[in-house]
């Protein structure tokens, strides 16, 4: 699967950006993986062609920083932290709600609804409101079980097509 134009249009405006081009590669990854989902080989292929680097310069960063995907994950990816700092204010026992919450029990899993994947990762730089997490590229803080289910339910609730009312007839 190739890449939307508007991707393309939005890395190829990338190198302008940066005083390196390599400094591009990981935003340009982001727009390809925001756009397909997760990373193929053909869409790291396309962005290294796109900013005129090696392939294999463009895969070795998509496979060494964990934000980037190479298998299919939900539309909602829960980011927990659980270094040290949020796992002393139970990072481990959010992540377990999460997991029985949604059904999935790993990284590589998604709910059954195809909309959310949990994956703990490395300190996201927010210690001081510890527990915390990104989702759809948003940071929040001191997590309870109960702020993940509303993130859950409202994220759920934005995904249900509006009930439409029958018009009523006119009598002719």
């Amino acid at each position: 699967m190739s890449l939307s134009e508007h991707a393309v249009h939005e890395i190829r405006a990338l190198p302008a950006r940066f005083p390196e081009i390599r400094s591009a590669v990981m935003p340009a990854l982001d727009i390809a993986q925001e756009d397909a989902g997760h990373l193929t080989p053909d869409n790291m292929s396309e962005v290294a062609g796109l900013l005129k680097l090696d392939p294999g310069y463009v895969e070795g960063v998509a496979t060494f920083y964990s934000l980037f995907h190479r298998q299919p994950v939900g539309k909602h990816r829960f980011y927990v932290c659980d270094n040290l700092s949020c796992m002393l204010r139970g990072a481990q026992d959010l992540i377990g709600h999460l997991h029985q919450t949604l059904g999935v029990s790993s990284p590589d899993e998604v709910s059954r609804d195809g909309l959310f994947s949990v994956e703990a990762v490395e300190c996201l730089g927010a210690c001081e409101y510890a527990p915390m997490m990104r989702l759809d590229h948003q940071y929040h803080y001191d997590l309870t079980a109960e702020k993940l289910d509303q993130l859950i339910d409202e994220r759920r609730a934005a995904q249900e097509p509006a009930v439409k009312k029958p018009r009523a007839r006119k009598n002719a």
